[in-house]
C-alpha cells in the first residue's frame, strides 16, 4: 500500500478478494476523498467488512490497486481494549508515542472519558469502552478513520450518543471516514455519501445532500430511507410493525 498525501484518502481500483474458490470482493472501484463522511452498507457476506479490514491493512492477500492513507484509525464493533493496560495507556498503544500520557489525556477528553484515564478495561461500561476504543483510533492523528459497526453492541440510547460523539469529533477534524453499518437511519444521520455493497461490489450510491445537525422523519429522510431500504431489497411491508 502506497502513501496517499493527496486531497484522495482512499483510492481502490480492480480489487478482488478470493477466499478459496469464493469471491467476496469482485473488481471494485472506490474513492474517497479527504474531509468526507461515507456509509457503506449492505446485507452480512456481502464484503463490507473484508473491504474495511483491507484499507485498515488488515488484509494483503488481494488483486487490485490500493492506494490508502497511511495515518488511518480503525475501530471496530468490539473495542478490543488490553485487559491488562489501564485505559490510557490502551489509547496510546501501539503509537511512537506509547508512554504520552499528556495525548492520552487529551484524547480521551475529547470523547468525554478523561475521568477514566486509570481505569482498568473491565470497569468501563459498554459505551465507555467504544469511547475508548475512538480514543485510540484518534490517538493516531488519522487522516482516515476506519469504524466497522462501531454501534452495534451498544443499547439504543448510548448508541445515538455515540453516533452523535462520532459526528461531533467529524465536523471538528475532518478526517475521512468509513463507516460500516447495517443501520440506514445512522448512515442518513452521519454520513455525507452512502454506498450500497452487492456481491463483492458497489451496486448503489447516494449522495446525502442534507444539513447538519440531522434529525430522522423529515420528507427528504424518509424518502432516501425507502430508496435505502429498496436497494436492500426491504420493502414497505417488511419494514411495517
Amino acid at each position: 500500500m502506497a502513501d496517499a498525501r493527496t486531497a484522495v484518502a482512499v483510492k481502490v481500483k480492480g480489487l478482488t478478494r478470493r477466499f478459496g474458490d469464493r469471491t467476496v470482493i469482485a473488481n471494485l472501484d472506490l474513492e474517497i476523498r479527504r474531509g468526507e463522511f461515507v456509509a457503506l452498507l449492505g446485507a452480512s457476506g456481502c464484503g463490507k467488512s473484508t473491504l474495511l479490514r483491507i484499507l485498515a491493512d488488515l488484509d494483503h492477500d488481494l488483486e487490485g490497486d490500493v492506494l490508502v492513507s497511511p495515518h488511518r484509525g480503525v475501530a471496530f464493533q468490539s473495542p478490543r481494549l488490553f485487559p491488562w493496560k489501564r485505559v490510557w495507556r490502551n489509547v496510546v498503544a501501539g503509537t511512537e508515542n506509547r508512554r504520552d500520557r499528556a495525548r492520552a489525556q487529551s484524547v480521551l477528553d475529547e470523547v468525554g472519558l478523561s475521568h477514566r484515564a486509570n481505569a482498568w478495561p473491565k470497569d468501563l461500561s459498554g459505551g465507555e469502552a467504544q469511547r475508548a476504543s475512538l480514543a485510540r483510533a484518534l490517538a493516531r492523528n488519522p487522516d482516515l478513520l476506519l469504524l466497522d459497526e462501531p454501534f452495534g453492541a451498544l443499547d439504543a440510547l448510548t448508541r445515538l450518543k455515540a453516533q452523535a460523539l462520532v459526528a461531533d469529533l467529524w465536523q471538528r477534524h475532518r478526517q475521512a471516514v468509513l463507516l460500516v453499518t447495517h443501520d440506514v437511519d445512522e448512515a442518513l444521520l452521519l454520513a455525507d455519501r452512502i454506498l450500497v455493497m452487492d456481491a463483492g461490489q458497489i451496486a448503489h450510491t447516494m449522495d446525502v445532500r442534507r444539513p447538519r445537525p440531522r434529525t430522522a422523519g423529515d420528507p427528504a429522510f424518509d424518502q432516501q430511507r425507502l430508496q435505502l431500504l429498496k436497494w436492500l431489497g426491504i420493502g414497505a411491508s417488511d419494514t411495517a410493525q
